[in-house]
């Protein structure tokens, strides 16, 4: 069993731990001068005044010692307390749990870059930051410097050979042709369609020349026997990668690029099958069909056991199969800040290896003469890690669970090596491997989350050992079963709810980065669902799982039902009773200073952790340092939207995307939509002459080709669908956005801010703002994809609105008159 501490080495009935880092910890030389009074020693507590010191009998009072204490302040004596502990860390390791995050550094600056660099800069960084590594041996500072570089630098180029090995080809426009493909995997929606995932063999009338490797295609209705690994056909429409729905939030094209993924889109028809010989399959092709047909199978089986939404989650826990979840108990999770139990992640790679930790101990003590001379505690662990490899490949290896199989699976060996699991050490292997492996993720919000709980989790873990393992405890009472029981229980709940803080306190900022949402009730929602999952879902997964080859896992599939019947209901309860969980926009530098807060309050071990607080601080106070924008604008210029007060946002079109709508929808703080009001020409009721006298706040009025809406700052936004009506709103609108790709700038009006179709093709959605200080300045606008292009946005411009095209008509087959006979 793991002991208390960073990073202890215990044996199996062990009781005390000792921190690993204090085993490097030099003694103090004695001619060092007496610190500083808020320069405190490691060993004491920070802050602590000396008390050997003699104190004037007048100077009692709390403020006089506070006062002679900061008079006793010097520079050089400031300078020595932060060498002291600085060198302290190095000796307790901090340097090699910094080495992930200086590579972190390196992924995000590469993924960072406005243009994409070649091979030669970032092996010429390295090579350079590595020499002068060297060369600096004999300076340990400017040694620690270099190093730091030559890892930023490694974590860069690290990224660039993860996109050059990608080399996804996109797909640069929108399209229909005949697709011929074999199936990697179905999955079946809630909706009743079907989504393939395809790896295209070739593609007809027409033939794409650039045609992408693998394609993700939705359909209504598939033949029975289709599995993964079937070959199929049928006609489809291509569309290319999306890129973010408006700028700064997430980018489909990017996460698209990494996973192989060149186009998406749906059949027009039903595919077909097409019976071929298997024999010319690929190993690799038939060992990923197979486990894509077993999990079907499990997936199949477990729906018709469980039913219901309770069966869809309990394939999505197993097998790693939620399409099928309904999207109202997938909103009630969301809000109830419980969706992590769904995600195959941590959590779930923890239960399974605990239960079968625990069965198998639990097996091995009736056994008392073998358990005495064997290990057991390490079989049981070699069987955990089996589970884990098991559990992570009929997941579907997702990177969510590969994260955590890597994570779970260096804590495990570390059990073997009789090294303590549950350290900041083994944290930082399993981060440096994940960087290594997809330096990607490193943008992304399931890396962030994960590894920031984790840490903060860990090292809150440590900080409470360390201080009830300074303080001698008296043997426990006596206490009677039920009171030993209530302190069982209370002492759980304790610890449950302290998990909840710090990992939703260490998560919290990176998920309103991402998702622009908080959930307020997340802390009663985990307390009372996270016993039901811990206790009741999971282990018996686990126990349906391994009894499911001798056909007995119906039992435990109608517990596991049950308890799932159970969470559903608390979590839909809850998730009525929670506010409003739109939080909108934060800047981007908050959340940097956070994680810089974070990073050092969870890796130092000396009073410098407190030199994590005025980075907190700074951060907390420039949440709100940003600016939501005035109006939004879809890519391909069909939507436009603007709060325009009271909650409401307004939109052009009457049936708007919903995804993008939801996303704008917290981004803005709004909670709901109005939609445009169409009057007919000539009637009367609305004119566009009659734009001036719309008040401040108005929705979208649509007559004569031309749609008027405008913000409560008063600046009036004009949205056509044609180019030939631009001329209407040239006199009076602020902005102008033409859904056409072959217009221009008809207005030539310095004042007005033109958006056309190609401009959106090219750059992607948009964010504008008005000056509300003066009625005389133009609007800014801001893109979602930069110029020039990184590998993950290069189709963009092939695209025929990027090219100035307009859509692409089949030419019309001549209808042939039948000939009288004469």
């Amino acid at each position: 069993m793991a002991g208390r501490g960073w990073g202890s080495d215990q044996g199996e009935d062990a009781v005390t731990g000792v921190s690993e880092r204090s085993l490097f910890a030099a003694p103090l030389p004695a001619s060092l001068p007496p610190p500083s009074p808020l320069v405190p020693d490691p060993g004491k507590a920070p802050l602590q005044a000396d008390a050997s010191a003699p104190v004037p009998v007048a100077e009692v009072g709390r403020i006089v010692r506070v006062r002679r204490q900061i008079g006793r302040i010097s520079l050089p004596r400031l300078r020595h307390g932060v060498a002291m502990a600085a060198g302290l860390e190095l000796d307790r390791g901090v340097a090699f749990l910094l080495v992930p995050v200086c590579l972190a550094s390196g992924a995000i600056g590469y993924f960072s870059l406005a243009a994409e660099p070649d091979f030669a800069k970032p092996v010429a960084v390295v090579i350079l930051a590595g020499l002068c590594a060297l060369v600096s041996r004999s300076w340990p500072k400017t040694h620690l410097c270099f190093m730091a570089a030559l890892l930023c630098a490694l974590g860069l180029l690290a990224a660039k050979v993860e996109t050059w090995r990608a080399g996804t080809q996109m797909l640069g426009s929108e399209i229909s042709t005949q697709v011929t493909g074999r199936v990697v995997s179905l999955d079946r929606m809630e909706s009743g369609r079907i989504r393939l995932t395809i790896d295209v063999t070739s593609t007809a009338r027409p033939k794409l020349r650039y045609a992408p490797e693998r394609v993700r295609l939705s359909a209504r209705k598939i033949p029975a026997d289709m599995i993964a690994g079937s070959l199929i056909t049928g006609y489809a429409k291509l569309l290319p990668p999306t890129g973010p729905v408006r700028p700064g939030s997430y980018d489909f094209s990017f996460d698209s690029y990494f996973a192989g993924i060149g186009g998406s889109g749906f059949f027009l028809g039903n595919p077909k099958l097409i019976v071929t010989d298997d024999g010319g399959m690929p190993i690799s092709a038939r060992l990923s069909s197979g486990i894509e047909k077993a999990r079907e199978a499990i997936a199949d089986h477990i729906r018709g056991s469980v039913g219901g939404a309770e069966g869809e989650i309990a394939a999505a826990l197993i097998v790693g199969v939620r399409a099928g979840i309904p999207d109202d108990i997938n909103e009630a999770m969301r809000r109830t800040g419980i969706y992590h139990i769904i995600s195959i992640s941590g959590l779930h790679m923890a239960l399974v290896a605990g239960t079968i930790m625990g069965l198998l101990r639990g097996a091995f003590a009736l056994f008392p003469d073998f358990s005495a001379r064997r290990p057991v505690k390490k079989y049981a662990a070699v069987a955990a890690l089996f589970s884990i490899a098991a559990y992570l490949i009929i997941s579907g290896v997702v990177v969510a669970a590969e994260r955590s199989f890597i994570m779970l699976a260096v804590m495990l060996i570390a059990v073997l090596f009789d090294r303590a699991a549950l350290t900041m050490r083994n944290l930082a292997v399993s981060a440096i491997a994940v960087i290594v492996v997809s330096p990607h993720e490193v943008v992304g919000p399931s890396f962030q989350m994960s590894f920031a709980a984790t840490a903060a989790l860990v090292g809150a873990y440590a900080g409470w050992s360390e201080h009830r393992a300074g303080k001698t405890r008296p043997p426990p009472p006596k206490r009677s079963l039920p009171g030993f029981l209530t302190r069982k229980f209370l002492l759980a709940a304790g610890g449950l709810s302290m998990t909840s803080i710090i990992a939703g306190g260490a998560t919290a900022l990176f998920a309103i980065w991402h998702f622009q949402r908080v959930s307020p009730l997340s802390l009663f929602a985990n307390l009372a669902i996270m016993p039901i999952v811990s206790l009741v879902v999971m282990p018996f997964a686990v126990l349906s799982a391994l009894a499911m080859p001798f056909g007995a896992d119906g039992p435990f599939l109608y517990v596991m039902g049950k308890g799932l019947t159970a969470m559903i209901a608390m979590s839909g309860w809850i998730s009525e009773r929670s506010p409003v969980d739109a939080i909108g926009l934060i800047s981007q530098q908050s959340v940097l200073l956070v994680a810089i807060a974070l990073v050092i309050a969870t890796m130092a071990t000396t009073w410098l952790r407190l030199a994590a607080l005025p980075f907190a601080l700074a951060g907390l106070l420039t949440v709100s340092d940003t600016r939501a924008p005035d109006v939004l604008i879809s890519e391909d210029a069909r939507l436009v939207a603007l709060p325009i007060g009271g909650g409401e946002l307004a939109v052009s079109r009457a049936r708007p995307n919903e995804f993008t709508v939801d996303n704008w929808k917290r981004a803005l703080t709004s909670e709901s939509i109005i939609v445009p009001e169409v009057f007919d020409e000539g009637d009367g009721q609305f004119d566009v002459a009659d734009a001036a006298e719309m008040p401040p706040g108005a929705p979208f009025y649509c007559t004569s080709g031309v749609c008027l809406a405008r913000h409560p700052s008063g600046a009036f936004i004009a949205y056509i669908e044609d180019r030939k009506d631009t001329w209407k709103a040239c006199g009076f609108a602020d902005l102008i956005v033409i859904n056409d790709a072959t217009a221009y700038d008809a207005c030539h009006n310095p004042l007005v801010l033109v958006i056309t179709k190609r401009q959106l093709a090219r750059k992607g959605s948009a964010a504008v703002f008005f000056d509300r200080q003066s009625a005389t300045t133009p609007a800014t606008i801001s893109f979602a994809v930069d110029r020039p292009y990184r590998p993950w946005h290069a189709q963009r411009k092939f695209s025929r609105e990027a090219r100035g095209l307009p859509p692409f008509k089949r030419p019309e087959k001549p209808v042939v008159k039948p000939q009288l006979p004469q």
